[in-house]
Order: C-alpha cells, then structure tokens, then sequence
C-alpha cells in the first residue's frame, strides 16, 4: 500500500515531520510518501491561506493518483479543499481534523483541541460544526503560538503547548485531547506522557484510517457529489488542472 501525505505548505520541514509521524505508525508493507505544494503559504492560520493553498493540494494528490497511490492525507488542521481533493481521487482522501475527531470520539466520549492562533479556534469549531463532533468536543483552545513557531523554538514551544493541554483536561473535563496543529505532528507522544491521557495527533491518525479504508478495499464513491468532476475547459493558470473524458488521470495541457 502507498500513502501519500500532501504537506499545503511549502515549509518543508512539516513535509518531513509529517513523514517520519506516520512512516511511525505505518504498517509493514505500506510506503508513505510525503510531498508539499509546490507554491503556496509558508503556514496556513487563516481562510485566505486556505484557499491559497487548494490549487496546489489538487495539483499533489492529481500527481499521487497518476503515481498509483492507495490514498491522500491532507496534512493541515483546516482540512482544505478535502472535498474538492476526494472528487479526483479513487481512494480515500482524509483531513487531519476530521481524523482526529473521529479518532477522539471513540476513545473517549469528550474531548478538547489546543491548537495555535486565536483566530484559528474559529475555523476549528466550524470544523467540527461541518464533521458532526461539535457535541463530543468541550472547548477549543489556542495556545497563542503562529504555526512557524513550532519549528523555530522546538521545545519552548512545546511546554506552552503541555501546559494549555493541563489546563484543558482539568478545566474542560475531558478525557483525550486533539492536537489542532500537523506542526504538532512531533509532540504527540512527549504530550501525552507529561499530561497522562490519551493525545490524538491527525498525521498519524489519518495514515492508519488511510490504511483501514483501502485495506478493506473501500475507495471514494464516485456516485453523487463526490464523481470526478464533469469536464470543461479551463483558462488561465489553472489550465494544467483541465479533465479530459477519461477522468482526471487525462492530462489536456501541461504547462
């Protein structure tokens, strides 16, 4: 099995935290390959990032699909374009969020998520609005910290990041918490010892998901709203991205 982890930043020491998170958890026999866009954001901390970085996540997971792989992690806490990306892709494509929450919700029946920005707690409730976890999840916390710092201060970051964790199980009464940040992706573990309850991390919860789904051999409906998108021609900068009768494996123009 090949899973392809699609970093929609250019930073790319997140393309290669994300590949060591999940080639951790990965199973014997399955490959992961991790990627980033090739122009974007540095970080994404708002629905402009957001939107900026879509053209490029449809560019990765087009190229995974002609590579052959099994399935698509979108390696950001916003989930964007998830559904966009599920329309060219015959296997599953799944958002850190949203597996986080599911993942969440099983092991315990409340949790909270400590992300980074302030501004980003909003986003992160509409997403769990849109996934259907808004009841299972207590509180939305930020730790205060723009995503470039995770790298930048290491492990200063770190202890910002246990501490608001602290306070969430204590204060929110909550049995898990969700890390809403894939420059997370390293902290997990380290977190979770020094808090003592289970911390869901999205990197590597999506992988195994990734790898469940397609081991059962399920891929993505293409009945409905999720088909490959009807072809048309496109203009502009996006032309590379145009899908011929065959499907979005037919490339019409390259740039």
């Amino acid at each position: 099995m090949r899973i392809q982890i699609v970093n929609p930043t250019t930073t790319v020491a997140f393309q290669e935290k994300n590949l060591a998170a999940a080639q951790r958890v990965a199973s014997a026999g399955t490959e992961i390959l991790s990627v980033s866009v090739k122009s974007g954001p540095p970080s994404i901390e708002s629905h402009f990032d957001e939107a900026v970085s879509t053209i490029g996540i449809l560019e990765a997971v087009r190229e995974g699909e002609a590579a052959g792989v099994d399935g698509h992690v979108i390696a950001c806490f916003g989930d964007p374009g998830y559904l966009a990306a599920r329309e060219i892709a015959r296997g599953p494509v799944i958002g850190i969020a949203e597996a986080a929450f599911h993942v969440a919700s099983i092991i315990s029946t409340r949790f909270s998520v400590v992300t980074t920005l302030a501004r980003t707690k909003i986003i992160c409730e509409h997403l769990l609005q849109i996934h259907g976890f808004e009841h299972q999840c207590r509180k939305v916390r930020a730790s205060g910290l723009e995503v470039l710092e995770l790298e930048e201060t290491g492990m200063a970051a770190c202890r910002d990041i246990v501490e608001e964790c602290r306070r969430a199980v204590i204060e929110d009464e909550v049995g898990a918490i969700v890390l809403g940040c894939a420059g997370m992706a390293d902290l997990a573990d380290h977190i979770q010892n020094e808090i003592g309850v289970p911390v869901v991390e999205g990197v590597t919860a999506a992988t195994k998901m990734i790898e469940a789904i397609a081991g059962l051999g399920l891929g993505t409906s293409k009945i409905g709203d999720l088909a490959y998108p009807l072809p048309k021609k496109l203009s502009g900068s996006v032309r590379h991205l145009e899908i011929g009768d065959s499907g979005p494996a037919s490339v019409i123009r390259k740039n």
